[in-house]
């Protein structure tokens, strides 16, 4: 049944994306209105998926290259519906719904078998591990989205060819607050995400830290988000810079989340 929902899921994030697309260069409120409802339609069939897979496998679903882009998905529009109805930025959609919509396709490749639980995940710390690590990536990608979108306002102000882009894009002040809030948020829990997957590897491996691939890649991204945080409340960087650095962030985050599983090996590596 979770794989029917799932399929369900697609549909309506493929179609919430050419809605969103389409009220970016119409500019409609009534297109607004219904890229919204069929994006949060799409969350609620994503959210009863993830329920019924979780009854069907007996543990939280998010242990394989199924799951996780999957998961990561339904975070990340999550978190951009809960500021869309909190501060009406529609057109931030038009950013986010494509990266979920990407993940579900991605996702939707591998095998979507569910298959016994190692034993080193079965801990209580699987959940709470992982689900603060998701979290944190949905909001670094909500920092992407405001990055990308301030890039392009601030080229149309400064080559002055205004476009109609200018007036359906957020102001850059706000842009760059949004950037702010979700780098803080996010290094929060991905902070957050690092201690208790320590502790969880001290129980699983005798060991708070063993340089496995992953961890490693988890460390820099860490690194660089705090770098770029410091930068921000020390040094002044806004705007431009920060936007750079938001999305460079989260490509980093998407190799430490894709890369390291399908490229390297290690105790981290995700089942195919």
């Amino acid at each position: 049944m979770n794989t029917l929902f799932f399929k369900i899921v697609l549909v309506f994030y493929l179609a919430g994306t050419f809605s969103y697309l389409l009220y970016l260069f119409k500019q409609k409120p009534r297109i607004s209105k219904v890229a919204t409802i069929i994006l949060t339609s799409g969350f609620v069939f994503h959210t009863i998926s993830l329920i019924v897979r979780y009854f069907e496998a007996g543990y939280t679903p998010i242990t394989n290259l199924y799951e996780a882009p999957s998961f990561l998905a339904w975070a990340i529009v999550g978190v951009y519906l809960f500021i869309q109805f909190k501060y009406r930025i529609t057109s931030l959609g038009s950013f986010i719904s494509p990266v979920a919509s990407i993940l579900t396709l991605l996702s939707s490749a591998f095998s979507e078998e569910i298959g016994p639980l190692s034993p080193v995940l079965r801990s209580f710390w699987l959940p709470i591990h992982v689900i603060l690590a998701f979290l944190g990536d949905a909001i670094f990608a909500l920092a992407f989205c405001a990055g990308v979108m301030y890039l392009i306002q601030e080229h149309q102000i400064k080559s002055k060819k205004i476009g109609s882009f200018y007036h359906r894009l957020p102001s850059l002040k706000l842009l760059d607050d949004i950037n702010h809030y979700s780098l803080t948020i996010g290094f929060l829990l991905l902070t957050m995400a690092m201690v208790t997957g320590s502790i969880w590897a001290r129980h699983a491996w005798g060991a708070f830290w063993s340089w496995d691939a992953k961890q490693v890649w988890s460390l820099l991204t860490w690194v660089f988000y705090a770098a770029l945080l410091h930068g921000r409340i020390n040094i002044g960087w806004r705007g431009r810079v920060a936007a750079i650095f938001a999305i460079l962030g989260f490509l980093a985050v998407m190799f430490s989340f894709l890369g390291v599983n399908t490229l390297l090996s290690g105790l981290h590596t995700y089942d195919r």
